[in-house]
């Protein structure tokens, strides 16, 4: 990187900084904090949930599994339009309608407060987890691209997103992401523009050599459990998707900060689709890229040649072919894209923490500063989140134990939801009894295997863990309430 680079990158680092911490005047109180005082436009809302989706892993991750193989990751993004309507019709006028800060208060209202305590901790330790990943991961790609130290990076970038998001409250993460999410559109069209123009043929080369290599190939139509096919992923997509929209903090705090239930309907759609076409053009970078070095129009070094190496080709890419500005440009963008999710890990979980377990349990009578109270847990989330992400420091084999254990904390999450939304029947003992039963899935499909060292021969594919779980615990929960006979009476459930 030259001193143009290093400008580019420092200026956007401190001028989103400066701006997101420029809104602390305007928190004066813990609605303030958490919701914005329901006052923002829906095109920042919608802005602020594409790139709540979008992390600096999707950013060189999508590119790198085009490049390596075709375009069936794509099929993920496919799956938004099933989930994103649902939301619009169920899930958002259910929580405008409980009107509270925190996702987890429908689950006391239907369940009682061990569901709600239940999922909140489960929450908090997967964005923990979430932080400490995103932070790693953004610091491998960006050492590769700079050579910076590791560390310093995962240092600089958690203080940095922690010093905006916890001054500055909701109204700093939503109108950062919605400029984040900009500048990591633009940055990947210029790319895209770049490689078009530089690959001899243009848009004839990449078709004919894209699909002489089965590159636009969405995978295998077959109906195999094991293998990532196009139903399988789709099917993974549908039911991920439908847990980001009902039950995950992040998502659910914009509907209530919204200004009105129509803007925040259309912000959860919108900003889902936004998703498509971005994830697309991902994709589509990763084929350009392959047809670039294909066609003998750039030269990757022998140890980047092996497909083994895909997701450094995009790096290599920025420092060594871009024009000097540009390249700052483009690592801005993947701090952009990982900073949106970052912060917005940070101010949803303080939030959860201020609201259901300080308020909740230890100032009821409201007698309490709650803006110390939100700084404080913020910034606990932050530091946590940078200690995680230090901790897996040459420790590579931690991230696939991290990530197992993730699919445990979150893996009873959308069931316990789904059994409370859309059921009437649904009692404490038969969600407990489903929860149970559910997490006993995930141990035998994800963790078991793992332990046994048997994950790379699986009876059916690690995507259909959520399917089955979430299956499992509507199923057995909803049968067990009907032996038990109890009818929920109250209102707080999607007709």
């Amino acid at each position: 990187m030259n001193w143009l680079d290093l400008v580019v990158f420092f200026v956007y680092l401190a001028g989103i900084t400066l701006f997101g911490a420029s809104f602390y005047k305007h928190n004066k109180s813990s609605e303030a904090y958490t919701t914005g005082r329901h006052n923002f436009p829906a095109w920042a809302v919608t802005m602020s949930i594409f790139a709540t989706f979008v992390s600096s892993i999707s950013y060189l991750a999508l590119p790198g599994n085009a490049y390596q193989t075709n375009w069936n990751a794509f099929v993920f993004s496919l799956s938004l339009p099933i989930a994103a309507l649902i939301a619009v019709k169920y899930f958002v006028p259910l929580y405008r309608k409980i009107n509270s800060p925190s996702a987890y208060t429908f689950l006391e209202a239907r369940f009682g407060v061990w569901a709600r305590v239940y999922v909140s901790a489960c929450y908090l330790m997967t964005q923990v987890m979430r932080v400490g990943t995103i932070l790693y991961l953004l610091a491998i790609t960006i050492n590769t691209i700079t050579g910076w130290s590791i560390a310093v990076i995962i240092l600089i970038t958690g203080i940095t997103v922690l010093i905006y998001s916890m001054l500055g409250g909701i109204q700093a993460v939503i109108w950062t992401d919605a400029i984040q999410g900009i500048v990591l559109i633009g940055g990947a069209l210029i790319c895209t523009v770049y490689l078009l123009f530089a690959i001899p043929g243009g848009m004839t080369t990449v078709v004919e050599v894209g699909s002489e290599a089965g590159k636009f190939s969405l995978g295998s139509f077959g109906f195999e459990l094991d293998k990532a096919t196009f139903w399988v992923v789709l099917i993974y997509g549908v039911f991920i998707n439908l847990q980001n929209y009902g039950i995950d903090q992040n998502y659910v705090q914009r509907y209530i900060a919204s200004s009105s239930d129509k803007e925040a309907g259309s912000s959860a759609l919108w900003g889902g689709l936004l998703y498509i076409p971005v994830s697309l053009l991902f994709m589509f970078l990763g084929t350009l890229l392959y047809v670039y070095y294909q066609s003998d129009a750039g030269v990757l070094p022998p140890e980047l040649q092996s497909m083994d190496q895909a997701d450094k080709v995009f790096p290599f890419f920025i420092v060594n072919q871009l024009p000097s500005g540009i390249t700052g440009l483009l690592i801005a963008s993947i701090f952009a894209a990982g900073m949106s999710t970052v912060s917005t890990s940070f101010n949803s979980g303080a939030t959860v923490i201020y609201t259901d377990y300080y308020q909740r349990f230890f100032n009821k009578n409201g007698n309490h500063k709650p803006i110390v109270v939100l700084y404080i847990a913020s910034a606990a989330i932050g530091v946590l989140g940078v200690i995680v992400g230090l901790a897996m420091i040459n420790v590579e084999s931690v991230l696939d134990v991290w990530w197992k254990l993730a699919s445990v904390f979150s893996g009873g999450m959308l069931g316990l939801f789904l059994l409370g939304a859309f059921t009437q029947t649904a009692v404490k003992t038969g969600a407990i009894v489903g929860v149970l039963a559910g997490i006993g899935v995930i141990i035998w499909l994800s963790v078991v295997p793992f332990l046994m060292g048997t994950s790379d021969d699986p009876v059916l594919h690690s995507y259909l863990t959520i399917v089955i779980a979430t299956a499992v615990i509507f199923l057995l929960g909803f049968v067990v309430s009907m032996f038990l006979g109890k009818k929920d009476e109250s209102n707080l459930k999607i007709d």
